[in-house]
């Protein structure tokens, strides 16, 4: 894959896509600045090369057309300034494409940079509009994306725009580069044993990646809402838990398929229960086959994460992808926090993937343990699966 480091880029307009979507609580306040700090290499080596930068994100799904503050990348323009500690200017466009960007980006000096506004607020970006791209494009000589959490989507920056562009003049990031590689180093030739941890709500997002992941890894663990529809298949009562009625017969054939290639299959042993989903509501820990037909399961019990953790012990590369419960309340998620802390006990090559996992991972203060934390929750999904990612067929391919 060719990275920025391969092409001429000394003293250009460069366009960097960046994945800025980041978690803000509920004062407009960044919670999580990784992504951002993830983007740092790349821009960086432009400003060192006297470039002049114009960055583009989309933040969250504001109603195309319609400004609203709180879609606004500026926090996100006032955190990145912090961050890089740069002398030269860092500007802040009030619009993606109007008279206010192209203004500021026509007064940009060598090492300047230009953050335009959410790229969401306009239509053109998800419907992946060519004039929408073009005017991107105008921007500048060279295009670089750098967002791998957003390069499984077809839209204007990320796809539409490359062709606005011949191959001497677009390119990965660093970040990006660095993902991808990643990932294919660790799928094509893993250190074993390789155990793959899949959560997360359902089997239907996931089910894909299961099946490819039978095919490299020695171990699966199971876990999140996903594991009562293989529990359900297996004849058990669930009670109200999450399923998916319809791929039962999916779920026994991914367990048919483990077993006829000796891929040992793990699924919860028991189980945080509660008649519902609230905060004040009720708990009992029961094991897995003694779900109360009013009752649903909510998390992993301890049972289960004391079984994980034994399960975990020799590993020596391991993905994680999926929470193992509703871990967004405090009451239902120790497990996804406990399978963060096993994870990182071990001496294993460990992989995280973007989204919720990560989130998991940095709220059990586990992420410098980590090997590795992907910035893209989807993104990472479709490399395990091995398909091919748009944003980056896009950069090889000439229009």
């Amino acid at each position: 894959m060719r990275t920025i480091k391969d092409i001429n880029i000394d003293g250009k307009r460069v366009f960097i896509r960046c994945d800025f979507n980041v978690p803000k609580d509920e004062f407009g306040n960044i919670t999580d600045d990784r992504r951002i700090r993830a983007a740092l290499q790349t821009i960086r080596y432009c400003i060192d090369r006297d470039c002049k930068i114009i960055l583009a994100s989309h933040f969250e799904r504001p109603e195309p057309g319609k400004y609203e503050e709180k879609y606004s990348l500026k926090p996100v323009a006032k955190r990145l300034h912090t961050l890089l500690k740069i002398k030269n200017e860092l500007y802040m466009a009030e619009d993606v494409v109007g008279p206010d960007a192209k203004a500021k980006a026509a007064q940009l000096e060598d090492g300047d940079i230009l953050l335009l506004e959410n790229l969401r607020y306009e239509a053109g970006e998800t419907a992946n509009d060519e004039a929408f791209a073009k005017e991107l494009a105008s921007f500048a000589d060279v295009y670089i994306n750098d967002a791998f959490g957003a390069c499984h989507r077809k839209h204007a920056s990320i796809y539409a725009i490359t062709k606005f562009f011949d191959r001497e003049h677009k390119a990965a990031g660093f970040l990006m580069g660095k993902e991808v590689n990643f990932f294919s180093k660790v799928l094509e030739n893993p250190v074993r044993p390789f155990v793959a941890v899949v959560g997360g709500s359902k089997v239907s997002g996931k089910l894909q990646a299961l099946n490819k992941l039978l095919d490299k890894v020695d171990k699966v663990i199971i876990g999140g809402g996903m594991a009562f529809t293989f529990l359900k298949a297996q004849g058990y009562e669930i009670g109200k838990s999450l399923v998916e009625d319809d791929l039962l017969d999916e779920a026994n054939r991914i367990m048919e398929k483990a077993h006829a290639q000796g891929v040992k299959f793990y699924l919860p042993v028991d189980f945080v229960v509660a008649p519902e989903f609230s905060e004040n509501t009720a708990v009992k820990y029961l094991p897995s086959q003694e779900i109360p037909a009013e009752w649903m399961g909510l998390d992993t019990g301890p049972a289960s994460s004391r079984l994980f953790r034994e399960v975990l012990n020799d590993a020596q590369t391991i993905i994680w992808n999926g929470p193992m419960g509703v871990y967004e309340m405090d009451k239902f998620s120790k497990g996804s926090i406990m399978m963060s802390h096993h994870i990182a006990e071990t001496h294993a090559t460990t992989i995280v993937g973007g989204g919720d996992t990560a989130d998991v991972a940095q709220r059990a203060g586990d992420v410098d343990e980590m090997t590795f934390v992907s910035t893209g929750g989807g993104a990472s999904l479709k490399l395990i699966e091995g398909e091919d990612l748009p944003g980056l067929t896009a950069l090889e391919t000439e229009w």
